[in-house]
């Protein structure tokens, strides 16, 4: 599996800074979580899906800051364009649960396909490439908090 390219921390602010004029990009939504050691708010760009009623993230790399960091604090804020959501996170531990959000996934995320591709974990973007993917990435089901 590849490291996360160069270019995305650049990407990433320049999302986030769209994000915060009010501009919807395709499926992306700003997930903001605390830090798991310095407690501080880290936003970064997420593309969640929803599958059976439910909406997921997906971290194409488990050990991503981003992923160890909402396993930590379990909670965050999703925001797309200007509307901010309090949202409780629960990290996805059954296989088959994760194989049915994986197999959504080019299809509800057709954008986030390439990057699967440049990781490595596939090499089309097949629904079952990304089904049979499930055991090596790390899914999140996304439930709101009422305010």
């Amino acid at each position: 599996m590849s490291r996360l390219p160069r270019w995305l921390p650049a990407a990433n602010r320049l999302v986030r800074a769209l994000n915060r004029l009010g501009l919807r990009l395709g499926t992306v939504h700003v997930l903001t979580v605390p830090g798991r050691r310095s407690g501080k708010p880290r936003p970064t760009p997420v593309s969640p899906l929803t599958v059976g009623g439910h909406r997921y993230m997906v971290a194409g790399l488990p050990g991503a800051d981003w992923a160890r960091n909402v396993r930590a604090a379990g909670r965050g804020e999703l925001a797309r364009g200007r509307r901010h959501i309090p949202v409780r996170l629960v990290e996805v531990t059954d296989v088959g649960e994760r194989r049915a959000v994986m197999r959504a996934f080019p299809a509800e995320v057709p954008g986030g396909v390439p990057f699967f591709v440049k990781l490595g974990l596939v090499t089309t973007g097949t629904a079952d490439e990304f089904e049979a993917a499930a055991e090596r990435v790390a899914v999140f089901e996304i439930v709101t908090i009422p305010t």
